[in-house]
């Protein structure tokens, strides 16, 4: 007995959706499938080098403590918003807009306003958009490792 295709097709989708899920954050009341940097060698990289990142996706930034932090863009080649959260994954402080760099070690960095824990980037504009405004809440979603 074959199944129909409609069934076949949404079996699919249901488990191609299953495959691709990953690790997720929610801020502004919208969930990015995001790539984890939590470790030096990863935030180091993070997004260099990078010619795009796909619409509701980001990298979340995982810092051993809660302290100030600082960014840049050094070969980053996408314009970028950087939102910065505390221990309790509040919003403590943004950098909008932020563009990319070539310049090597020239390149600025662009600090946080108040100590961080966690460091979100998402693609220019995203911050505007979800409206996000200093105490915005970052929810954390399954595949998030939890914080020494």
């Amino acid at each position: 007995m074959r199944l129909p295709q409609l069934t076949v097709l949404a079996f699919a989708l249901f488990l191609s959706g299953c495959a691709n899920g990953g690790p997720w954050v929610e801020v502004g009341g919208e969930r990015f499938t995001v790539e984890i940097a939590d470790d030096d060698a990863e935030r180091a990289r993070g997004l260099m080098f990078r010619d795009e990142l796909a619409t509701g996706t980001g990298m979340l930034f995982i810092h051993d403590a809660e302290e100030p932090q600082a960014y840049w863009m050094k070969n980053t080649r996408i314009a970028l918003d950087i939102l910065y959260f505390d221990n309790g994954r509040k919003l403590v402080s943004q950098q909008r807009n932020v563009p990319p760099c070539s310049g090597g070690n020239a390149c600025p960095s662009y600090p946080s306003a108040r100590p961080a824990r966690y460091v979100l980037e998402l693609n220019a504009g995203e911050a505007e958009r979800l409206k996000l405004q200093d105490g915005a809440e970052l929810g954390l979603g399954d595949g998030i490792p939890p914080v020494r």
